[in-house]
């Protein structure tokens, strides 16, 4: 693996802000946020349904050289290999309005399911987007890790989620509906699978190197951020060897592991050879060549659409990826046609990176200032949909809830040391401190629910991790419910009854964000059992008993997700609780507590 770049060490954070500043250049089209590293199309309609995409970048063209009439409305761009910020996201969403609705096309990694699903209930609840009309569709045509081992996450996307932006950029450009591009992105993404092979690791500027593959192996299964391969080959097979081989792990109906996808005889299908970006042209066309000669030979399928070439890379690495679509089921399963599919494909664009694009704007005509955001702005709350309690109480019971917190950091902090990365306790310790900064600012003085909520929310957003992103997501849906519900006070006045299926119905929205349930040592297993609790037994004692009881089983789980699944063996020694499970406890229980008062 080459590891010289033309740019030091010392300018690689430029790399990022200076290719978008070019490529909005370039194509006059195009803006640039500078600020948010967000690009957008300057001339969308929103008649339309917008399209917004992102991701970590190191994978140019994906996602910015897509953003274009009859693509994509706008990107978020996070630094290399690094998802980007709820904030970059939001700020894209609010620089393109739309009266139809927005759809936030992702590939399907931890970091960009929540941030992209953070923004999503953001921007609903601050009333940018018609609840119900911002959902995320997550790319997951990766087959290299089977069903079993994806089970709980999903599959990882590769270059395979293009297809769907074209289909779906075309498809908004006609005007289609929300909903009917909502089942179309589904059923296409339904019926793709991608499976990739390298040579080596790429090289990421500014960083030490990775340990190289070897001088005669190659990978299976390999990944776009340098993540571990399924399968190390060694010697390197001939060409002919490893195509079988990748199209085996695709094709094979057989495979109880990988046939995600059934193909018949005279299906309709797309295929697209993806190059990892350091490979030449002329390889990467003898490899089509082998793929398509195989396709037909061993699998009887000839692609009705063939494409070729840079799509999504993994900066200079020595790889390239197949995908397969099935255009005849993914039509039957959104109820269209092929020829309306294909249609869609071959439909014109304006988007830089997409091959047999519209010629562009000259970039001697009038060049559009980049348009400012304010992403702040909410949608004021009606006095019908907010909710006014007994301003102390209010005060007493998140304040209690907060200093609860604060006290509990030195154990989140070892316990976190353990079994994770170390920072949850301190992260917890310091959105509480922000939050108590508001609450002497007299912001619940008013006894309005919603108002104390949103500054709440704004410090959460600010609080950064998995953690935080899991909070921002629950705390902006269950603002969103509450504005959503007449407000439900029974004679006896007990404002539970609103509360209680708010919260349940935010736990349904934070769901389609992440996959960890109870049981996965994740603070789910103090939040599931602590809102079906309240929302059953409509009393808060009742379900902090239940939070308590739960926090305290986590001793005696495995981790599931994030980094602590990957510790072997230590859970069993130390018995410690989930830290992020035991930080929602001691907060509810703080609530409880305070609201004696």
């Amino acid at each position: 693996m080459s590891s010289k770049h033309y740019f030091p060490e010392t300018a690689v954070n430029t790399l990022v802000p200076r290719f978008l500043t070019s490529l909005t250049r370039a194509n006059p089209s195009l803006a640039l946020l500078p600020s948010y590293r967000v690009v957008l199309n300057s001339t969308a309609s929103r008649s339309h349904v917008t399209l917004i995409s992102g991701g970590g970048s190191g994978h140019e063209p994906a996602w910015s050289g897509y953003v274009g009439d009859g693509l994509l409305t706008a990107v978020a761009c996070g630094d290399i290999f690094a998802s980007p910020s709820m904030k970059q996201i939001l700020a894209a969403i609010a620089a393109c309005p739309s009266d139809k609705g927005c759809i936030l096309l992702i590939t399907n990694y931890t970091g960009d399911k929540l941030h992209f699903g953070l923004a999503a209930e953001k921007a609903m609840e601050r009333g940018w987007v018609q609840r119900g009309k911002c959902v995320v569709l997550p790319a997951t045509d990766d087959v290299s890790i089977g069903r079993s081992k994806s089970e709980k996450v999903g599959r990882r996307g590769l270059a395979g989620n293009v297809i769907t932006m074209k289909i779906l950029g075309a498809a908004a450009a006609k005007e289609y509906s929300f909903e009917r591009l909502v089942e179309i992105g589904k059923a296409v993404n339904e019926q793709l699978v991608s499976i990739g092979s390298a040579l080596d690791h790429c090289h990421v500027p500014g960083r030490q190197n990775h340990d190289e593959i070897g001088e005669n192996v190659c990978v299976v299964g390999a990944g776009i951020h340098n993540e571990p391969a399924v399968e190390k080959v060694s010697p390197i097979p001939s060409v002919e060897g490893l195509i079988s081989r990748l199209l085996n792990l695709i094709c094979d109906q057989n495979d109880a592991e990988r046939a995600f996808v059934k193909f018949n005889k005279g299906d309709d299908t797309v295929l697209l050879i993806n190059n990892y970006g350091g490979l030449s042209n002329l390889e990467l066309g003898a490899l089509t060549e082998e793929v398509l000669s195989q396709l037909e030979k061993n699998w009887d399928i000839k692609p009705t659409k063939i494409y070729t070439g840079t799509f999504e890379t993994s900066l200079n690495g020595p790889g390239f990826s197949v995908t397969l679509c099935n255009l005849t089921i993914a039509a039957k399963e959104s109820k269209t046609s092929v020829d309306e599919l294909v249609g869609l494909l071959g439909a014109e664009t304006k988007a830089p990176a997409w091959p047999n694009v519209l010629a562009n704007t000259s970039t001697k005509e009038a060049k559009k200032e980049s348009p400012e955001v304010d992403i702040e702005k909410k949608a004021p709350v009606s006095a019908d949909e907010d909710i006014k309690v007994d301003p102390k109480v209010l005060d007493s019971a998140v304040r209690t809830a907060c200093q609860r917190a604060i006290d509990a950091e030195p154990n989140l902090t070892k316990w976190d040391m353990i079994m994770g990365d170390g920072d949850c306790g301190e992260a917890v310790r310091d959105v509480s401190k922000a939050i108590l900064q508001i609450l002497d600012s007299e912001a619940a003085k008013s006894g309005s629910v919603q108002t104390l909520l949103h500054a709440i929310t704004n410090a959460v957003d600010d609080m950064g991790g998995t953690l935080g992103a899991i909070f921002g997501i629950l705390l902006a849906a269950f603002s969103t419910s509450l504005r959503a519900q007449k407000p439900k006070a029974g004679s006896d006045g007990k404002l539970i009854d609103t509360f209680a299926p708010a919260l349940a119905e935010a736990v349904e929205s934070l769901k389609q964000h992440t996959g960890a349930r109870v049981g996965d040592r994740t603070v789910m297993d103090v939040l599931l059992p602590f809102a079906e609790t309240l929302n059953q037994s409509r009393v808060l004692e009742t379900a902090v008993k239940k939070a308590e009881s739960a926090a305290e089983g986590t001793r005696e789980l495995k981790a599931g997700f994030g980094r602590a699944s990957y510790v072997g063996g230590v859970e069993e020694k130390e018995k410690v609780p989930d830290p992020g499970a035991w930080g929602l406890m001691v907060i509810v229980r703080g609530l409880l507590e305070g609201g004696k008062t």
